[in-house]
């Protein structure tokens, strides 16, 4: 039973950060390495990769007093629906052909604050994504599917 899902997901964005506050870069393709995305800043080992859910946005941007939160906003690597992640915690996760391995939720940043408007921080507690380390490199596309490994 924990091992079933409805479906497999889709990746559906990818976001690059060059610096710690550069602007998101959104590209169609990626290379994940061991370090993570190639381009990204992000740190090698069990935060490699950020990501989350597409069906969280419009929450977050509920919770936040916003009309839309666009994906760029919340600063995560992938944008990924269709497929619940917190059922893979602690699992492997196939994005095309690179396999993540998900540890756990991705506090939100007291930057949310700025992006998101006053209460923006607390919009994103509990949906704020998931960072995850690299299992299998690989690169990924945007509308690869997204499935346990």
């Amino acid at each position: 039973m924990m091992a079933r899902h409805a479906r497999a997901g889709r990746l559906d964005w990818i976001g690059l950060r060059g610096e710690r506050y550069a602007p998101l870069d959104v590209v169609e393709t990626a290379d994940i390495v061991e370090t993570g995305l190639v381009g990204d800043h992000g740190r090698a080992g069990k935060r490699a990769v950020t990501l989350i859910q597409a069906e969280h946005l419009p929450v977050i941007a509920t919770l936040s007093n916003n009309e839309v939160v666009t994906p760029g906003a919340l600063r995560r690597n992938l944008v990924v629906s269709d497929l619940n992640l917190l059922a893979l915690r602690k699992g492997l996760l196939r994005i095309g052909d690179a396999v993540l391995e998900i540890h756990g939720p991705c506090p939100p940043c007291s930057r949310m604050e700025k992006a998101l408007g006053p209460g923006g921080y607390n919009a994103m507690r509990g949906h704020g994504g998931w960072y995850a380390s690299v299992a299998t490199p690989g690169p990924v596309y945007v509308g690869d599917v997204v499935a346990p490994a």
